[in-house]
Parts: C-alpha cells; sequence; structure tokens
C-alpha cells in the first residue's frame, strides 16, 4: 500500500484550498435560511478536510481494504456463525420492485411483497418445527425480548401473574439475562456439569410455580448437544413453565432437528447467522421470532395473514390481533434482510438445506480433531457447529489466549471468539460453517500450528504481536476509558 496513504486519517491528507467537487451556485442563497431559528444557524464553516477527489477515493478505497470480512477470508467467530451472504440475495433483495416500495402503500398495491413475507414466514415455521413466526424483530437480541414478552403475555392471560423467573443455563449468550431483565423477569441460573451440558439435578429444585421459562442454546454455547433436552423439557413443562429456544446456534440444526420437535415452545432465528443475511457493522439486522400452536395470538402486531378472496385467489392481509402483546417494531421489520434470508432458504431448496448442519459439524470437527494436540480441549467427543479450546496445551511458555489471537492477524485471518464462555480460563472458541472448503480449513489449521510452535522457540514474538497490521497492540482499559471519538489538530496518532 502506498504509504501517503497508509494509516493516515482524512483530516491528516487535508490541504487548504483543495476541492473534490464542482457544484453549481446557489441560486436559492437569500431564501434557504428564511425559515432557520437564529440559533441553528452555523456562526463558522465546519472544519471539514480540504481534499482532492482522488485522494478521498484512494483514501476510502485503502481504508475498505483494511476491512476484514466474510468476502475477504475466513472468519472462525465462534457462537456468531459468520456465513457467506451469497450475491444473488443482494441482486434480489436490491429488486426495485422491492426497493421501490413504502411502508405505508395500500394493502391492494403491496400483495407481492406481502406474498413473499408469508411464504418466509411459513418456510422459517417449517424449518423450526413452529406454528407461526413474525419477522417484526430487528435482531436477535430483539428476537429474545420479543419471545420472552410472548411468554409473559401467556402466563398473564392465564392469570398467572406470579411467574416472574427466568432459568438461563451458566453458559449461555449473554443477551439471553439481558433479554430477560429488560422483559423484567427475574434470572435464575442452572449450572452445567463437567462435560458442559445442563446439569439436571441442579435444574429439578429451581423448578416451581414462580418460573416462567428456562431460554436454552442446543446445541450449546460449548458447540454440544444437549442430549437431556427430552427431559428438561418436561420438566419445565411440568411446572407450568415454557421453553425458550435461542435460535443463534440453530445452523448446525439444518436437516436433522428442529427446536419445535424437542419441547421448545418459543424461539427466535438469527437470520444473519442461519440464514446468511449480512451480520456486523451494527445493522441492519432480523431476529424473526417463532411458537407453537395455542400462542400465535400473543405474536407481536402487525401479522400478515392471508385467505381466498371471492375469485378463489389468494388475499394477503395484515392483521392487529386482539390479544397481541403489542408492536414491537415500525411496520414490519427488515424487508431487504427477509429477502437475502428467503432467496437463501429457495436457492438451496428442501433437499439442500438438509446438508448445512452436517456439513457445519463435519467442518467443526475436523479442525478441533487436527488442533487437539497443540490447544487444550478441555471436552473430548463429537461436537456439533462450534468447539472451545482452553489455550495452548503448553502453559509454560505464558502465551494466552490473546496473544494468540492477536499473532492469526499477522497470518490475515480473523481470531475467533475468545474469553468466552466463562467456563474456561482460556477460552479459545471456533467455528467454521458448511461454506468453507477444505483447503480453506487446512490452511487455517496449518497457521494455527505455527502459532503453537512459535509459542515454544519465540513466545516474545506471539506475546507482542501484531507485527503487520496499520495499528499495532492497544492498550485495551485506556483504549476504553479515554476513548478519542471526534478528530481535531491537536490529536497525536501516538493517543491512539
Amino acid at each position: 500500500m502506498n504509504n501517503t496513504y497508509y494509516g493516515k486519517l482524512i483530516f491528516e491528507l487535508s490541504k487548504p484550498g483543495r476541492k473534490g467537487y464542482s457544484l453549481p451556485k446557489n441560486e436559492l442563497s437569500e431564501y434557504s435560511t428564511a425559515q432557520l431559528p437564529e440559533n441553528l444557524l452555523r456562526v463558522e464553516e465546519p472544519a471539514l478536510p480540504e481534499v482532492d477527489e482522488l485522494t478521498v477515493v484512494r483514501h476510502y478505497t485503502n481504508m475498505s481494504n483494511n476491512n476484514f470480512g466474510v468476502d475477504t477470508g475466513f472468519y472462525p467467530l465462534g457462537s456468531c456463525t459468520m456465513k457467506y451472504n451469497p450475491k444473488i440475495n443482494e441482486e434480489i433483495a436490491a429488486h426495485p420492485e422491492f426497493t421501490g416500495l413504502h411502508p405505508l402503500q395500500n394493502v391492494e398495491t403491496v400483495q407481492g411483497a406481502l406474498a413473499v413475507y408469508y411464504q418466509l414466514q411459513r418456510s422459517l415455521s417449517e424449518i423450526a418445527g413452529m406454528s407461526e413466526f413474525t419477522l417484526n424483530p430487528f435482531a436477535g437480541a430483539h428476537g429474545e425480548l420479543t419471545g420472552l414478552m410472548v411468554i409473559r403475555s401467556y402466563h398473564m392471560s392465564r392469570g398467572d401473574a406470579k411467574r416472574t423467573k427466568i432459568i438461563v443455563p451458566d453458559s449461555a449468550h449473554g443477551t439471553n439475562p439481558a433479554s430477560a431483565a429488560v422483559c423484567g423477569l427475574d434470572v435464575v441460573e442452572v449450572k452445567s456439569k463437567p462435560d458442559g451440558r445442563v446439569d439436571v439435578e441442579d435444574l429439578k429444585p429451581l423448578l416451581d410455580d414462580t418460573i416462567a421459562g428456562m431460554m436454552m442454546t442446543n446445541p450449546n454455547t460449548l458447540g454440544l448437544f444437549e442430549n437431556n433436552i427430552a427431559e428438561i423439557a418436561k420438566l419445565v413443562h411440568d411446572c407450568g413453565g415454557l421453553m425458550y429456544y435461542d435460535g443463534a446456534n440453530l445452523n448446525p440444526m439444518l436437516g436433522k432437528c428442529r427446536p419445535g420437535d424437542i419441547g421448545f415452545d418459543v424461539m427466535h432465528i438469527n437470520l444473519h447467522k442461519t440464514f446468511s443475511t449480512p451480520h456486523g457493522g451494527g445493522g441492519p439486522g432480523s431476529g424473526p421470532i417463532g411458537v407453537r400452536e395455542g400462542l400465535e395470538q400473543f405474536l407481536p402486531n402487525p401479522r400478515v395473514t392471508c385467505d381466498f378472496n371471492e375469485d378463489g385467489m389468494v388475499d394477503y392481509k395484515i392483521d392487529m390481533g386482539e390479544e397481541s402483546l403489542g408492536s414491537i417494531s415500525g411496520f414490519l421489520g427488515n424487508f431487504g434482510i427477509m429477502m437475502r434470508a428467503l432467496t437463501y432458504i429457495v436457492t438451496l431448496g428442501s433437499d439442500n438445506l438438509k446438508w448445512v448442519g452436517p456439513l457445519a459439524t463435519l467442518n467443526a470437527n475436523y479442525i478441533k480433531e487436527s488442533l487437539k494436540d497443540c490447544y487444550e480441549l478441555p471436552i473430548e467427543g463429537v461436537c456439533k457447529h462450534e468447539f472451545v479450546f482452553d489455550g495452548l496445551k503448553d502453559k509454560s511458555t505464558g502465551v494466552t489466549t490473546l496473544d494468540v489471537a492477536k499473532r492469526l492477524l499477522d497470518y490475515g485471518y480473523h481470531a475467533p471468539t475468545i474469553y468466552f464462555p466463562l467456563l474456561f480460563h482460556q477460552a479459545l472458541m471456533i467455528e467454521p460453517t458448511e461454506n468453507e472448503s477444505k483447503e480453506t480449513l487446512d490452511g487455517f489449521i496449518e497457521v494455527m500450528k505455527k502459532i503453537a510452535q512459535e509459542a515454544k522457540d519465540d513466545p516474545e514474538l506471539v506475546k507482542t504481536a501484531p507485527h503487520t497490521t496499520p495499528v499495532r497492540r492497544l492498550d485495551d482499559t485506556k483504549a476504553a476509558l479515554k476513548q478519542i471519538v471526534t478528530w481535531n489538530e491537536l490529536c497525536a496518532v501516538e493517543e491512539l
């Protein structure tokens, strides 16, 4: 990369008097500020960089090349399935017949959009073994909150207001207790056994008539299938509670198991994890929730339904249910994201969709077995979509999981999830998806083995990584406590 632009801010490339635009004279200048309050008018020009167009293009192009994404390399991030978003998804979502719609259009003018919306609802219901889905939530955590609101609405409809507790495993994703707290529920933790699965004996004393439900991820955060799920579901149901499925780990279940068939009553799906829509950067997202039969009426408004009109044609409608928990989003959620997910499902078809789970499981076990001689594997056995190492096997080097993650950056790989779950001190969680080829996995395995050897031969090399990135290792504490979020000419690069 050219050093003129490498690692520099756009302000550092600024030169007085340079322009990257040419606009026509504003003929309306005497009227343009007539209606603006005096206190909203600028008293001086904004401090913007002064650069020519070519400099702007090169700067931001080089900046984009520093970003890492699924399109540029292997992303073994555990717990958050980073699946490739096929370009046909983008093509369909960008179709002008979709992008030109307005959410306030008359229902009769958007029958096509409602048809594909309804088709996705039905597809997700079939895939998950649920009776009905809503696509309204804007993200997975938003879906969790909505699902818990359904559970609360169910209990309240029965006059059972004392059910204010939700059981959450100690290995759960952090959003689980957070969503429960936002929903006004008290979190009760259930412990895991040494094999990483829920301890049924620890669960039993927690169950009483104050339990609203239990949240579980299956496979769990360690990538292990909860093989006691049938017993757990029966215990929770017998005490009057409902089972909530955190769909973050649904990917390895596709084609092999449906949450609704193994005892779950409510669930959410992260479309960006399981159904290939874009992930990261703060959005846009989508976290549809599904419910078993008997809970449909509590889903949030509005709902897309259909029936047959007088001509025998399908008529799609937007309904507002009287028993609904209310509205949790504007209109019907992020339509473009839903179109990407539906395109993915239709492109694969039912036969090929069944291979997603098995191939993701195969890839994860291939990496695990290839690296367990170099990295400590605390729980032996077959994993599903992901697995967790407890740092390097040789602890005498002093090289930590953080060091390994930073060193991976030098080799062009995004780091896996580290220090989560909290069950292991040096947790390093790896999750390949079904998309990755054997050649890609072999390259990652080779680098991980090389880092393990470097930790023995030259530990300082690993401890001081990364060495080839635009920014070296940061002081994490200082970066969190003394954030520099705006630029001014007194900012020194070393302050970062």
